[in-house]
């Protein structure tokens, strides 16, 4: 399987953070008031990232007509915003690559979409650059349950220079660190220093693959207050 590959499982959690986000912030907070039924708005915008995302086909609505009925409380500089809580959220959650397209993906809907609420193209503000975000030299593949190496179970160490991030896709596992056990699920990342002793607990069905880098990848503050040592 493509290690790069955006896993269905991972949209809701992502959406789920993304708008606990969105309704706390004070410039799109107010929109979002007029969603009676949250569970049944997240459910189609799964359906919506799947289709988009994955080509599932689940998604059989019309994005543009539902913002039309609400284009007078809509303004430009709220798609700017939108776009910069998307992006913090995908790169806290996911792997470098999927989170850049969903990133990419984001900016062309807000494009069409303020183009059709107000027959203009949307002209973002130039982005502060940030700071590059390291690329794992290596990902492993998806392991489950049943396929999880066992040395992965057994105290062990990564090699001197080398970081690790353990990213749960479904499930729940702890890592353990000397007397340290840290949960890890979608929503809390692992990570490992270099030449750390420590191991993995599996007690139920999960699904998860760990990223090596040659530097320490929680440079990201809004990465790093999400990430258990």
């Amino acid at each position: 399987m493509d290690a790069a590959k955006l896993e269905e499982s991972q949209i809701l959690p992502v959406l789920e953070r993304f708008y606990e986000k969105v309704r706390r912030d004070p410039m799109l907070g107010p929109v979002f008031t007029v969603v009676a039924d949250w569970p049944e708005h997240l459910r189609r915008l799964t359906e919506f990232w799947s289709s988009l995302m994955l080509t599932t086909g689940k998604y059989k609505g019309n994005p543009v007509a539902i913002h039309l009925i609400h284009a007078d409380k809509i303004e430009p500089a709220m798609f700017e915003r939108w776009l910069a809580i998307w992006r913090e959220t995908t790169d806290e959650m996911l792997p470098l690559a999927v989170a850049q397209e969903m990133q990419i993906k984001a900016r062309r809907i807000a494009s069409r979409l303020n183009l059709a609420l107000t027959g203009e193209m949307l002209e973002l503000q130039a982005e502060k650059p940030a700071p590059p975000r390291p690329r794992p030299y290596k990902t492993t593949k998806i392991f489950d349950e049943t396929t999880v190496p066992t040395a992965l179970l057994e105290s062990h160490r990564v090699k001197s220079g080398a970081w690790a991030l353990i990213r749960v896709l479904t499930g729940s596992m702890r890592l353990v660190t000397g007397q340290t056990v840290s949960p890890l699920n979608p929503d809390h990342i692992g990570r490992v220093l270099p030449e750390v002793e420590h191991h993995l607990e599996l007690y139920g069905p999960v699904r998860f693959q760990i990223e090596f880098f040659d530097r320490d990848p929680l440079h990201i503050d809004s990465i790093e207050r999400k990430e258990h040592a």
